[in-house]
């Protein structure tokens, strides 16, 4: 049986992401802190800022937890058909 290869980012992928990130948090919170506006809205917008970073990893993991779902089925679906296969060609023969 043919088992498809995992691919595996590499470590300079995983820490340019990362550095990203990082940096964009940080660039946004001091933007936030620095707004010539009064408390409550600089308040009201790093409340929306963590709630839009939640919202982030949730969606990453929905399409990532959906397409390996997917994957799964995907396995099975073709685990049964080579079965089927096996099971027929044994008959024939």
């Amino acid at each position: 049986m043919n088992h498809p290869k995992i691919s595996k980012d590499t470590p300079a992928w995983i820490i340019q992401v990362w550095a990203s990130f990082i940096l964009s948090l940080i660039a946004m919170a001091v933007g936030i802190y620095h707004l010539p506006v009064e408390p409550w809205i600089s308040g009201y917008l790093g409340v929306t800022f963590l709630f839009s970073i939640g919202s982030c990893f949730t969606l990453a993991k929905t399409i990532r937890d959906n397409h390996e779902s997917d994957k799964l089925i995907n396995r099975v679906t073709e685990a049964k058909a080579e079965k089927v296969l096996r099971e027929f060609e044994a008959e024939a023969a």
